[in-house]
């Protein structure tokens, strides 16, 4: 993306700052509106993950949760369709994202089968893992988001890191599948937890700078959506990293 010669916002590849009262460079809506659009979704992605950590919470406090699933046909059933559920829920929601009412009855719905997914991912995991992968996420988010802002307001633009990453996540999704039926054992799950949480770091950064400077304001519910489950993958790589380490 480029701005015109002599245009208020500079030159993004040359990596100029935005003058006074334009928050970011290659941004077309007015910075009010888009500083409206990001406080909206980071409001949205604030209340999933605060969802998604009392739904975590239950499951970990609660014994009888992950008995339930562990030691019946019905749990194990139950815990497939619970894995399953969000990718059906993810379809619509994607169709229907700029569909007011229907775009947040659907993220509710997304983000609940989310949350008891990862429940159940905790509900197994010893409590000093899901603290050192909870306190390594938040760090982690919170410098990259920093950081992804400041290099933005500078003209920096991550677009370029599109193709890399989809190529990376397609190298893990295949690494995983092969570990169904060829595993390698705690040395595979070290490197699956290390891979996702360096791709998923990256994808933070990458849809980050799309939240700045490309989503229009009737699509926060997807933006929210996409960062959500950055971040949700980002705790899940390390939970799998730190899980293989304590073994």
């Amino acid at each position: 993306m480029k701005g015109g010669d002599g245009e208020k916002g500079g030159d993004i590849e040359a990596g100029t700052a935005a003058p006074k009262g334009e928050p970011y460079p290659g941004t077309t809506e007015s910075p009010e509106l888009r500083w409206a659009l990001i406080q909206k979704i980071y409001i949205v992605l604030c209340l999933q993950l605060l969802l998604t950590a009392v739904v975590a919470a239950v499951f970990v406090t609660v014994t009888a949760i992950p008995h339930f699933f562990a030691s019946s046909y019905a749990g194990l059933g139950l815990y497939i369709f619970i894995l399953v559920f969000p990718f059906i829920v993810l379809c619509p929601l994607h169709i229907y994202r700029q569909k007011h009412p229907i775009n947040l009855l659907l993220l509710g719905v997304f983000t609940v089968a989310i949350s008891f997914s990862v429940g159940l991912t905790c509900a197994f995991t010893s409590g000093k893992v899901i603290l050192q992968a909870g306190i390594l996420t938040i760090v982690v988010v919170l410098s990259l988001t920093a950081y992804t802002f400041w290099a933005a307001r500078r003209g920096k633009d991550f677009s370029f890191l599109g193709p890399f990453l989809f190529a990376s996540l397609m190298i893990l999704l295949v690494f995983a599948f092969i570990q169904i039926f060829f595993p390698l054992g705690k040395l595979s799950h070290m490197i699956y937890g290390a891979l996702a949480a360096l791709i998923f770091s990256g994808y933070i950064v990458y849809d980050t700078g799309s939240i700045i400077k490309r989503y229009k304001y009737d699509e926060y519910v997807w933006a929210a959506v996409t960062l959500y489950l950055d971040i949700i993958n980002l705790f899940l790589g390390l939970l799998t990293l730190f899980r293989a380490c304590d073994n």
